[in-house]
Order: structure tokens, then C-alpha cells, then sequence
């Protein structure tokens, strides 16, 4: 298959990440808090494409995290979500974030040859192999208590979805999970789609150099992660022989002043749902390996402004700094939260973008 256009994009990526969820990626009780409905998405999707921005990338939950105002309960599907986006858009490139578990293959691979006919081929796979234990026993499932039966198992479902896009005629699959007689996959798409992956365990970060084009992972401290990139680049070419890039997320307060941008974080800690952080923060801890345990206490407060992500807080030549700083700890790109996206991102777009492209990080979009 040939290569897919947004692998072949050479500056530092930035997309958004989490606008389907209530509450973006802040855990706040302010009643202005992102709402995650289709009228909202689809301005900021349109936003986003009308400014050569790279990517949108869903979070799909089934429950949300409890709490005062229930984080994440009130969720957009991912798959539904991202058709609509991208027969709304013309460049963008929107992932659908699947869990592996709750979706049989041969509907995903389905599912997304179809997306990649509607956008001439700008959808993306984001896998998640699972680690949400309420959100598996909501849907009446068993989450494995090993990586190994989580990841195994997510390496077949992904192994049958390539074979249904590349391969011509009907196949039987005699599998450890699948057993499958006389499938084939019609359309599939012209290209391969790009495959976001995060995974925290030396299991998952072997499935992440196996089978994605970009792994995420995140930005606690800096000098932390710039060893930790370049040793999962390593990984990869050493292991499989393939090239992976390391992607981040981050959380913009962008304002005129740092002292404006300074008293919306305070503002975000002092309305947080801290509840709904403590219950993330929990379950985290106890069934993903994504987060370094020696760092809770910042963590913590991360959590509350977004859900953990880089802190991007000042001006535009500050928030330009800060993903310089990540772009020379060598991340490939990152995803970028707001409180409302679609009200903040403007700015960002006006004042931070510019310095990116004079810096050379980012190309002007024509």
C-alpha cells in the first residue's frame, strides 16, 4: 500500500485531543466548561482545517469518571464523530480512537476503508488495547489482569485488520481469539491509514514498535523525556526495524499577559472536580502503566488543568517556548487541549502559530 500524505509531514505535528468529551481535557466545575456537543465540534473541526492544523484525535470513553460533574460522562462516539468531521473538512486528519476490545476487526476495517473513501484518505486509527476496568464491566466485559492476553490479544485483532485491507480474495483466520471463515475486506483503503498508539508497559511499548507510526507518551519532565524518546526510537529500530514517532499532549492557556494566563490556572485548580481527578488519577495508577508513579503530586495538579498534559501557560512567545522545549526533547508533535477550544483556539492560531513557522518548527499553511 502506498504511503499515507500524513506520514509524509515534516514539521512538528500539533492536533487537538479530547473535544468529544465533556470537559475537554479539564477537570473543572465551572459551568463554561466544554460542552463536547456536535454543534461545538464541528467549529472547532472547521476551525482547525480552515488553519492547516494536522489532526484531530478523539478519546473514546463509555462511562465517565464520577465525581460533581461526572468527567468524560457525557462522550461523541469516535467513529461516528470522525465520519462527520471529515466529510466536514478538506486537509484534516481525523483519528478514530478504537477500543480493541469492544469492537470486532472485521467492522473496524470496514468501518474505516469506508471513512478513508469519504476523505481521500485522511482517517486515522488510534488503538487502545484497554485499561479501564469500570468501563470494561459496563459493557459486561473482563479486563485481563496481564499485558500480555490485553496486548496479544490486540495484536491479532490489528494483524487481521491489515490482512482484510491488503489481502485479495477470502481467508480463514485460525486464531488464539479469532476464528474466522471465508472473510475478505471490500472497499479498503488506497493507502495505510496512520496508527496512533499510548502505551506505558514494556508490552505495550513492544506492540507500539510492532505496529505504529507514532506512540504517545507524556511530557512530566523534560530532560526525562528526552532520554526516555530516544530510547523508544531505539526500540523500534532495533526491534522491528521501523521508524516511530514520540507524540506528547499538552494543555494551552495562552493570554496576552503571564499574569493572566497565570490566574486562569489558578482559577482551573481552584473550581476543579477534584473527585472526578482523584477517581482518574486512580484508576490510572492501577491499570495503565502510561504515567511515572514518582511524580503524583504534579501529576495531580496536571490532572486538574489537563488531564495531565504539558502545561503550555503564558503568553504566545511563552507557549511558543514551551513547544520548542518539546520539539528539542525530540517529540515529533503534540496534541493540544483548551478549556473551550473553540473560543481559545483562535488566538493561538493568530499569535502562536506565527512564531512556530519563524522559528521554523511549523510551515506556513498555504
Amino acid at each position: 500500500m502506498k504511503t499515507n500524505n500524513f506520514l509524509n509531514r515534516d514539521h512538528f505535528l500539533l492536533g487537538t485531543f479530547s473535544t468529544n468529551c465533556s470537559g475537554g481535557m479539564t477537570v473543572s466545575k465551572l459551568p463554561n466548561r466544554w460542552k463536547a456537543d456536535w454543534e461545538s465540534n464541528l467549529k472547532i473541526g472547521k476551525l482547525l482545517d480552515d488553519a492547516g492544523m494536522d489532526f484531530m484525535l478523539p478519546i473514546a470513553r463509555w462511562i465517565g469518571y464520577g465525581g460533581e460533574t461526572d468527567f468524560h460522562g457525557y462522550v461523541l462516539e469516535t467513529v461516528t464523530w470522525a465520519t462527520a468531521l471529515l466529510a466536514n473538512t478538506k486537509q484534516l486528519t481525523v483519528f478514530a480512537t478504537i477500543h480493541t476490545s469492544a469492537n470486532h476487526p472485521v467492522v473496524i476495517a470496514k468501518q474505516i476503508a469506508t471513512m478513508a473513501q469519504i476523505s481521500g484518505e485522511r482517517v486515522g486509527l488510534n488503538i487502545v488495547a484497554g485499561w479501564n476496568k469500570p468501563e470494561y464491566e459496563a459493557l459486561g466485559l473482563t479486563l485481563p489482569d496481564d499485558h500480555e492476553t490485553r496486548y496479544g490479544y490486540a495484536q491479532e485483532w490489528f494483524d487481521i485488520i491489515k490482512k482484510l485491507w491488503k489481502h485479495e480474495g477470502r481467508f480463514d483466520w485460525n486464531g488464539k481469539y479469532f476464528q474466522l471463515k471465508g472473510t475478505y475486506g471490500n472497499p479498503k483503503p488506497q493507502t495505510m491509514p496512520p496508527i496512533y498508539n499510548a502505551a506505558g508497559s514494556g508490552l505495550g511499548r513492544e506492540f507500539a514498535a510492532r505496529n505504529a507510526d507514532f506512540l504517545f507518551t507524556p511530557a512530566i519532565d523534560l530532560e526525562r523525556s528526552k532520554a526516555e524518546v530516544a530510547e523508544l526510537k531505539q526500540q523500534a529500530l532495533d526491534q522491528e526495524g521501523r521508524k516511530v514517532g514520540v507524540l506528547t499532549f499538552s494543555h494551552v492557556i495562552c493570554r496576552p499577559t503571564e499574569a493572566e494566563a497565570k490566574a486562569v490556572w489558578q482559577s482551573l485548580q481552584d473550581n476543579a472536580d477534584w473527585a472526578a481527578v482523584d477517581n482518574l488519577i486512580r484508576l490510572q495508577f492501577a491499570h495503565a502503566h502510561s504515567f511515572p508513579h514518582d511524580l503524583l503530586a504534579l501529576i495531580r495538579e496536571r490532572f486538574a488543568a489537563g488531564h495531565g498534559g504539558f502545561p503550555l501557560v503564558g503568553t504566545p512567545e511563552q507557549v511558543a517556548d514551551g513547544i520548542t522545549q518539546l520539539h528539542e526533547a525530540g517529540f515529533g508533535g503534540t496534541t493540544l487541549s483548551f478549556f473551550d477550544y473553540a473560543e481559545e483556539f483562535p488566538y493561538f492560531r493568530d499569535n502562536v502559530l506565527p512564531i512556530l513557522e519563524s522559528r521554523g518548527i511549523r510551515k506556513k499553511f498555504v
